[in-house]
């Protein structure tokens, strides 16, 4: 009789011998499988299947992780189930609405006088294409907003690979940006449904600007951040012009959607206008950062040498 010799521990190795036919040698992998598989879930502390009341035989399915470890109960404050799965309770937070939203880097020199006119000059044909479709607007907002945190983001990682140097946080700071301004963007498409044109013409935005920020950060960081932070004070002004419409009637001021509830902390009876608050002042949040990052620049220094504004969101 050949024998088969595994690694395993004594009760394994019992579980083999018991499962062996003597008239044929051949070993029933079902029954090995089943005592393997048990004691494979009570070592990761996994529980065994359980039958289910509906049908004799039939388990219930849970989604495990490949390496056999159920994800833990995730709840709110209240004791009902966490429902999102695109960021934690953890990563949540209050805005702060005492922010200073009048606040303006004024253009003196040459480079700050270009990004600013820049700016402006993108404000048009948003302005013509969605007039006061203040929805619609800040959905095209979001979108081209979530771009720079992260083409900064990757080349200062890519950086610090390269030169085996740390970054000051300013790589995490930026990648914060980025997913920041992506949950806005989750949030507004909960309140404005885009129309298919308005989807591809976020398509080709997104391409365009991408690339030319891209470029732009690989030439003049300190430019590329100057660039947005005069970005953030246009959105500041649009969400202002969106809280106008709200308070004027003009726009319904609809209930807050679940995901804002949750990712900023809201009270169940918020409203679109606490929405749009919160989102105008993470904007402002943002037009400093990006000053402040550009100012380094300016000063000849590296963003390393300046400790990031981390621990907003």
């Amino acid at each position: 009789m050949n024998r088969i010799i595994f690694t395993a521990s004594l009760p394994l190795r019992s579980a083999l011998r018991s499962s062996t036919s003597s008239s044929s040698g051949v070993i029933t992998m079902r029954r090995f499988e089943s005592e393997f598989g048990m004691r494979r879930r009570i070592a990761t502390g996994v529980a065994p299947p359980v039958e289910s009341r509906e049908g004799k035989g039939e388990e219930k399915k849970a989604i495990e992780s490949y390496w056999g470890i159920s994800r833990r109960e995730i709840t709110r404050e209240d004791g009902s189930a966490w429902p999102w799965n695109c960021f934690m309770p953890w990563e949540t937070y209050q805005s702060d609405l005492s922010i200073d939203l009048r606040k303006h880097h004024a253009p003196k020199i040459f480079a700050d006088k270009f990004a600013y006119w820049t700016v402006k000059l993108l404000r048009v044909p948003t302005d013509v294409f969605f007039k006061r479709r203040y929805g619609c607007r800040a959905m095209m907002l979001e979108t081209v907003a979530a771009v720079p945190g992260m083409v900064g983001g990757m080349l200062l990682h890519l950086r610090s690979l390269r030169k085996f140097e740390q970054s000051g946080g300013w790589i995490k700071a930026l990648l914060e940006e980025a997913e920041n301004e992506r949950m806005h963007l989750m949030t507004m498409v909960e309140l404005v449904q885009p129309k298919w044109y308005e989807r591809l013409l976020v398509l080709t935005v997104q391409g365009v600007f991408f690339n030319c920020y891209f470029v732009l950060y690989l030439l003049s960081p300190k430019l590329a951040h100057r660039v947005v932070g005069y970005l953030e004070e246009e959105a500041i002004h649009s969400y202002s012009e969106y809280l106008m419409d709200i308070d004027s009637g003009a726009i319904e001021n609809v209930p807050a959607p679940a995901i804002a509830q949750d990712y900023w902390r809201l009270p169940k009876d918020a409203t679109l206008k606490d929405v749009i608050m919160v989102i105008r002042a993470d904007e402002a949040h943002h037009r400093d950062v990006n000053h402040f990052a550009s100012d380094i620049y300016f000063e000849g220094k590296q963003l390393k040498e300046s400790p990031a504004p981390l621990g907003y969101h």
